[in-house]
């Protein structure tokens, strides 16, 4: 394995998808930073978690991550391309914002390389949203015209989805409460506060309460 040298700024992000079941989870990326960063007098000044959709591009998170690349003179690495974004401009910013990053799937890609799968990346993503929306236009469709059981079915299987994605939501969050309850925080308003300190948003974009980290922790 090549030997790496010099100063690093990790940057991982979950979304409320089924990251777990991707292999794309927080405790994977982790894995993949440091399996990459094996050898080498490298030094990992920071590591930064943002909990948010790929689809969005406010990402604080990742500005504090890229700040400390200046600051440090460091390289930002990510595990995979796609943790950054699926969106090509998104990623294009990124590269022209002065820091150098490293994509852990893809070491050696240079800029041409890295443009391509960013493009592919964006492309996959557009694919998935037109054929969700055409399923969806679907399954209303039928809903229309069998009546009132099936919107009722609809409702029932609207229900379930947020529910699988409350779920998902908190299997994402629950390692980062872990490593703050290791660091010594173990009240519920600590962890609360420890979380929006961190810049990890609730399901519903905002900062943490006592009583929304015992009912993530309650979720089985």
């Amino acid at each position: 394995m090549s030997a790496h040298f010099g100063r690093f700024v990790a940057y991982y992000r979950v979304s409320t998808d089924k990251q777990g079941q991707s292999g794309l989870g927080l405790q994977a990326q982790h894995q993949a930073v440091m399996n990459y960063l094996n050898g080498g007098p490298w030094t990992l000044v920071a590591e930064h978690t943002e909990v948010e959709s790929g689809k969005r591009n406010a990402r604080p998170e990742l500005q504090k991550a890229l700040a400390a690349c200046r600051r440090h003179k460091a390289k930002l690495v990510i595990a995979k391309l796609d943790r950054l974004s699926r969106n090509l401009h998104f990623i294009t910013s990124v590269m022209e914002s002065g820091v150098e990053f490293i994509a852990c799937d893809n070491p050696h890609a240079n800029k041409l390389t890295i443009h391509i799968l960013a493009a592919v990346a964006e492309h996959e993503r557009e694919a998935i949203s037109e054929r969700t929306k055409a399923a969806l236009a679907a399954a209303k469709a039928r809903g229309k015209k069998l009546g009132g059981p099936r919107l009722a079915a609809a409702r029932r299987a609207s229900i379930e989805v947020r529910r699988e994605l409350a779920d998902a939501f908190a299997a994402n969050v629950r390692p980062i409460i872990k490593e703050i309850q290791a660091s010594g925080v173990t009240s519920l308003h600590g962890i609360a506060r420890a979380l929006t300190a961190r810049g990890v948003k609730t399901a519903r974009g905002g900062d943490w309460t006592s009583v929304q980290v015992s009912n993530l922790l309650a979720r089985r």
